[in-house]
Protein backbone atom coordinates (compact mmCIF):
# COMPACT_ATOMS: atom_id res chain seq x y z
CA UNK A 1 0.00 0.00 0.00
CA UNK A 2 1.71 3.11 -1.38
CA UNK A 3 1.87 5.66 1.55
CA UNK A 4 1.08 8.57 -0.45
CA UNK A 5 -2.38 7.59 -0.97
CA UNK A 6 -2.41 7.14 2.93
CA UNK A 7 -1.53 10.60 2.89
CA UNK A 8 -4.10 11.86 0.08
CA UNK A 9 -6.78 9.62 1.92
CA UNK A 10 -5.62 11.69 5.43
CA UNK A 11 -5.87 14.53 3.96
CA UNK A 12 -9.56 14.29 3.04
CA UNK A 13 -10.40 13.03 6.20
CA UNK A 14 -9.10 16.49 7.47
CA UNK A 15 -10.82 18.92 5.27
CA UNK A 16 -13.76 17.11 4.34
CA UNK A 17 -13.78 18.09 1.08
CA UNK A 18 -11.59 16.88 -1.90
CA UNK A 19 -11.23 19.70 -3.50
CA UNK A 20 -9.37 21.72 -0.42
CA UNK A 21 -7.49 18.32 0.09
CA UNK A 22 -6.01 18.57 -3.46
CA UNK A 23 -5.30 22.38 -3.11
CA UNK A 24 -3.40 21.45 0.11
CA UNK A 25 -1.76 18.77 -1.42
CA UNK A 26 -1.17 20.24 -4.98
CA UNK A 27 -2.65 17.54 -6.90
CA UNK A 28 -6.01 17.96 -9.33
CA UNK A 29 -9.14 17.22 -7.77
CA UNK A 30 -9.81 14.56 -10.34
CA UNK A 31 -6.59 12.62 -9.42
CA UNK A 32 -7.37 13.06 -6.14
CA UNK A 33 -10.84 11.87 -6.52
CA UNK A 34 -9.62 8.69 -8.60
CA UNK A 35 -6.96 7.88 -6.00
CA UNK A 36 -9.47 7.52 -3.00
CA UNK A 37 -12.00 5.57 -4.92
CA UNK A 38 -9.15 3.27 -6.28
CA UNK A 39 -8.07 2.92 -2.32
CA UNK A 40 -11.72 1.71 -1.55
CA UNK A 41 -11.71 -1.10 -4.24
CA UNK A 42 -8.59 -1.85 -3.15
CA UNK A 43 -9.79 -2.08 0.53
CA UNK A 44 -13.05 -3.30 -0.54
CA UNK A 45 -14.90 -0.98 1.98
CA UNK A 46 -16.41 2.35 1.80
CA UNK A 47 -13.97 5.17 3.58
CA UNK A 48 -16.30 8.00 3.11
CA UNK A 49 -20.00 8.89 3.14
CA UNK A 50 -20.46 11.31 0.20
CA UNK A 51 -24.38 11.90 1.27
CA UNK A 52 -23.62 15.66 1.65
CA UNK A 53 -21.03 18.33 0.25
CA UNK A 54 -18.85 17.40 3.30
CA UNK A 55 -17.14 14.23 3.13
CA UNK A 56 -17.56 12.01 6.63
CA UNK A 57 -15.92 8.90 7.19
CA UNK A 58 -18.11 5.81 7.68
CA UNK A 59 -17.09 3.49 10.85
CA UNK A 60 -14.97 1.50 8.76
CA UNK A 61 -13.25 4.85 7.46
CA UNK A 62 -12.76 6.00 11.04
CA UNK A 63 -10.61 2.44 11.72
CA UNK A 64 -8.84 3.05 8.70
CA UNK A 65 -7.86 6.50 9.75
CA UNK A 66 -6.24 5.18 12.80
CA UNK A 67 -4.49 2.69 11.30
CA UNK A 68 -3.03 5.18 8.66
CA UNK A 69 -1.94 7.44 10.71
CA UNK A 70 -0.19 4.94 13.09
CA UNK A 71 1.58 3.35 9.44
CA UNK A 72 2.52 6.55 8.62
CA UNK A 73 4.31 7.31 11.69
CA UNK A 74 6.13 3.66 11.62
CA UNK A 75 7.41 4.97 8.31
CA UNK A 76 8.54 8.02 9.44
CA UNK A 77 10.30 6.40 12.93
CA UNK A 78 11.65 3.83 10.41
CA UNK A 79 13.53 6.48 8.45
CA UNK A 80 14.57 8.08 11.41
CA UNK A 81 15.93 5.28 13.27
CA UNK A 82 17.69 4.32 9.69
CA UNK A 83 19.57 7.75 9.69
CA UNK A 84 20.25 7.45 13.14
CA UNK A 85 22.52 4.33 12.58
CA UNK A 86 24.07 5.88 9.56
CA UNK A 87 25.38 9.03 11.49
CA UNK A 88 26.13 10.39 14.56
CA UNK A 89 23.96 9.58 17.33
CA UNK A 90 20.82 11.92 16.60
CA UNK A 91 17.39 11.14 16.54
CA UNK A 92 14.28 10.72 18.35
CA UNK A 93 13.30 9.21 21.71
CA UNK A 94 9.64 8.66 22.43
CA UNK A 95 8.65 8.16 26.25
CA UNK A 96 5.73 8.06 27.97
CA UNK A 97 5.78 9.15 31.29
CA UNK A 98 2.91 8.70 34.42
CA UNK A 99 2.78 11.33 37.03
CA UNK A 100 4.76 10.33 40.13
CA UNK A 101 8.23 11.18 42.00
CA UNK A 102 10.13 8.69 39.37
CA UNK A 103 9.25 11.23 36.34
CA UNK A 104 11.63 13.96 37.85
CA UNK A 105 14.16 10.88 38.33
CA UNK A 106 13.59 10.70 34.37
CA UNK A 107 13.77 14.08 33.75
CA UNK A 108 17.71 14.37 34.92
CA UNK A 109 18.22 11.27 33.25
CA UNK A 110 17.20 12.70 29.85
CA UNK A 111 19.57 15.79 31.33
CA UNK A 112 22.43 13.32 31.07
CA UNK A 113 21.30 12.19 27.61
CA UNK A 114 21.40 15.55 26.20
CA UNK A 115 24.66 16.20 27.94
CA UNK A 116 26.11 13.10 26.27
CA UNK A 117 24.13 12.88 22.97
CA UNK A 118 22.83 16.71 22.31
CA UNK A 119 21.56 15.92 19.36
CA UNK A 120 18.99 13.56 20.58
CA UNK A 121 15.40 15.01 20.96
CA UNK A 122 12.47 13.52 23.64
CA UNK A 123 9.58 13.23 22.36
CA UNK A 124 7.53 13.21 25.92
CA UNK A 125 3.75 11.65 26.55
CA UNK A 126 2.06 12.42 30.01
CA UNK A 127 -0.67 10.11 30.05
CA UNK A 128 -1.81 6.91 32.85
CA UNK A 129 -0.40 3.48 32.58
CA UNK A 130 -3.72 2.46 30.35
CA UNK A 131 -2.79 4.94 27.54
CA UNK A 132 1.05 4.64 28.27
CA UNK A 133 0.62 0.77 27.29
CA UNK A 134 -2.06 0.65 24.53
CA UNK A 135 0.67 2.77 22.65
CA UNK A 136 3.57 0.91 23.19
CA UNK A 137 1.71 -2.00 21.90
CA UNK A 138 0.95 0.42 19.03
CA UNK A 139 4.75 1.07 18.64
CA UNK A 140 3.99 4.67 18.79
CA UNK A 141 6.08 4.97 22.06
CA UNK A 142 9.70 3.14 22.45
CA UNK A 143 9.78 3.50 26.32
CA UNK A 144 6.69 3.90 28.69
CA UNK A 145 7.57 5.31 32.71
CA UNK A 146 4.79 3.33 34.58
CA UNK A 147 3.40 2.29 37.86
CA UNK A 148 3.11 -1.18 38.37
CA UNK A 149 1.71 -3.83 38.62
CA UNK A 150 1.86 -4.26 35.07
CA UNK A 151 1.21 -7.51 32.77
CA UNK A 152 4.48 -8.35 32.72
CA UNK A 153 4.30 -11.01 29.74
CA UNK A 154 4.07 -8.63 27.36
CA UNK A 155 6.96 -6.23 28.50
CA UNK A 156 10.27 -5.96 28.92
CA UNK A 157 11.32 -3.40 31.95
CA UNK A 158 13.73 -2.41 34.56
CA UNK A 159 12.78 -2.31 37.48
CA UNK A 160 13.40 1.12 39.68
CA UNK A 161 14.44 1.90 43.25
CA UNK A 162 11.56 4.53 43.32
CA UNK A 163 8.78 4.15 45.22
CA UNK A 164 5.28 6.70 46.28
CA UNK A 165 2.82 6.30 49.26
CA UNK A 166 -0.81 6.32 48.65
CA UNK A 167 -2.89 8.58 50.70
CA UNK A 168 -4.85 11.16 50.23
CA UNK A 169 -4.68 14.89 49.28
CA UNK A 170 -6.07 17.73 50.90
CA UNK A 171 -6.04 21.26 51.45
CA UNK A 172 -3.73 22.34 54.77
CA UNK A 173 -6.87 23.82 56.05
CA UNK A 174 -8.98 20.80 56.07
CA UNK A 175 -9.86 19.24 59.28
CA UNK A 176 -8.47 16.12 58.10
CA UNK A 177 -4.99 17.62 57.17
CA UNK A 178 -4.43 17.00 61.39
CA UNK A 179 -4.50 13.10 60.83
CA UNK A 180 -1.04 11.42 60.80
CA UNK A 181 -2.55 8.70 58.47
CA UNK A 182 -5.63 8.18 56.85
CA UNK A 183 -7.75 4.53 57.75
CA UNK A 184 -9.77 2.68 55.35
CA UNK A 185 -12.97 3.62 57.42
CA UNK A 186 -11.92 7.60 56.65
CA UNK A 187 -12.19 7.11 53.42
CA UNK A 188 -15.33 5.55 53.45
CA UNK A 189 -16.58 8.62 54.47
CA UNK A 190 -15.05 11.25 52.64
CA UNK A 191 -16.25 12.62 49.16
CA UNK A 192 -13.00 11.14 46.58
CA UNK A 193 -11.40 11.54 43.43
CA UNK A 194 -9.86 8.17 42.36
CA UNK A 195 -8.23 6.91 39.31
CA UNK A 196 -9.91 5.41 36.48
CA UNK A 197 -7.92 2.40 36.09
CA UNK A 198 -9.20 -0.36 37.41
CA UNK A 199 -6.08 -2.34 37.84
CA UNK A 200 -5.50 0.15 40.06
CA UNK A 201 -8.38 0.04 42.28
CA UNK A 202 -8.44 -3.65 42.47
CA UNK A 203 -4.63 -3.46 43.59
CA UNK A 204 -5.65 -1.09 46.22
CA UNK A 205 -9.03 -3.19 47.35
CA UNK A 206 -6.95 -5.94 47.47
CA UNK A 207 -3.99 -4.87 49.76
CA UNK A 208 -6.26 -2.53 51.95
CA UNK A 209 -9.08 -5.11 52.09
CA UNK A 210 -11.06 -2.50 50.94
CA UNK A 211 -14.67 -2.39 48.96
CA UNK A 212 -14.05 0.11 46.36
CA UNK A 213 -18.43 0.19 45.46
CA UNK A 214 -18.32 1.72 49.32
CA UNK A 215 -16.29 4.77 48.52
CA UNK A 216 -18.27 7.68 47.81
CA UNK A 217 -16.57 8.45 44.29
CA UNK A 218 -17.11 11.95 42.99
CA UNK A 219 -14.55 11.83 40.17
CA UNK A 220 -12.59 9.35 38.15
CA UNK A 221 -9.19 10.84 36.23
CA UNK A 222 -6.82 9.60 34.01
CA UNK A 223 -4.53 12.50 35.14
CA UNK A 224 -4.28 14.13 38.43
CA UNK A 225 -3.79 17.94 37.70
CA UNK A 226 -7.83 18.51 36.92
CA UNK A 227 -9.02 16.93 40.26
CA UNK A 228 -6.33 18.58 42.34
CA UNK A 229 -8.39 21.67 41.68
CA UNK A 230 -11.62 20.11 42.88
CA UNK A 231 -9.81 19.44 46.03
CA UNK A 232 -8.37 22.96 46.25
CA UNK A 233 -12.10 24.22 45.88
CA UNK A 234 -13.01 21.60 49.30
CA UNK A 235 -15.33 19.51 46.62
CA UNK A 236 -13.36 16.02 46.94
CA UNK A 237 -10.00 14.40 48.18
CA UNK A 238 -7.92 13.10 46.08
CA UNK A 239 -6.62 9.43 46.28
CA UNK A 240 -3.32 8.88 44.83
CA UNK A 241 0.43 8.84 45.50
CA UNK A 242 2.65 11.42 47.14
CA UNK A 243 4.69 11.68 43.77
CA UNK A 244 1.72 13.68 42.54
CA UNK A 245 1.99 16.38 44.67
CA UNK A 246 6.06 16.07 44.04
CA UNK A 247 5.32 16.82 40.25
CA UNK A 248 2.57 19.56 40.81
CA UNK A 249 3.57 21.58 44.31
CA UNK A 250 1.18 23.49 45.63
CA UNK A 251 1.63 25.44 48.88
CA UNK A 252 -2.01 24.93 49.81
CA UNK A 253 -2.20 21.63 49.75
CA UNK A 254 -0.93 17.91 51.88
CA UNK A 255 -0.22 14.40 51.30
CA UNK A 256 -1.51 12.00 54.25
CA UNK A 257 -0.93 8.44 53.90
CA UNK A 258 -2.99 5.31 54.46
CA UNK A 259 -2.39 3.15 57.12
CA UNK A 260 -1.72 -0.10 56.72
CA UNK A 261 1.03 2.04 54.73
CA UNK A 262 0.80 1.32 50.85
CA UNK A 263 3.39 1.67 48.30
CA UNK A 264 3.49 0.86 44.60
CA UNK A 265 6.62 0.77 42.68
CA UNK A 266 7.88 2.05 38.83
CA UNK A 267 9.61 0.42 35.83
CA UNK A 268 10.85 1.48 32.76
CA UNK A 269 9.08 -0.90 30.09
CA UNK A 270 9.42 -1.69 26.55
CA UNK A 271 7.49 -4.05 24.24
CA UNK A 272 8.42 -7.66 23.75
CA UNK A 273 9.62 -8.64 20.45
CA UNK A 274 9.89 -5.45 19.12
CA UNK A 275 13.30 -3.79 17.21
CA UNK A 276 14.96 -1.64 19.92
CA UNK A 277 17.17 1.63 17.72
CA UNK A 278 20.09 2.32 18.61
CA UNK A 279 19.52 5.57 20.46
CA UNK A 280 16.94 3.53 21.98
CA UNK A 281 19.46 0.98 23.36
CA UNK A 282 21.94 3.99 24.37
CA UNK A 283 19.60 5.71 26.48
CA UNK A 284 18.27 2.03 28.15
CA UNK A 285 22.22 1.46 28.88
CA UNK A 286 22.38 4.97 30.93
CA UNK A 287 19.47 4.53 32.58
CA UNK A 288 20.95 1.07 33.31
CA UNK A 289 24.53 2.60 34.21
CA UNK A 290 22.60 4.63 36.48
CA UNK A 291 21.00 1.63 38.62
CA UNK A 292 24.38 -0.15 39.10
CA UNK A 293 25.70 3.37 40.47
CA UNK A 294 22.65 3.35 43.21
Amino acid sequence: MDTRVLNYFLTVAKTGNVTKAANKLHITQPTLSRQISDLEKQLNITLFDRTNRHLRLTKAGTFFKKRAELILELVSQTEKDIHTQESELSGIIRIGCVESSASTWLMKIIKKMNHHFPNVQFDIYTANGDDLKEKLDQNSLDLALLLEPIEAKKYNYLPLPIHDTWGIITTKDDELSKKKAITTDDLSQIPLAISARSLVRNELAQLLDLNINKLKIIATHNLASNPLQLVKAHMTYLLGIDGILTLHHDPDLTFIPLIPKTTTSHIIAWKKNTYLSPLTKKFLKLISDELNQK
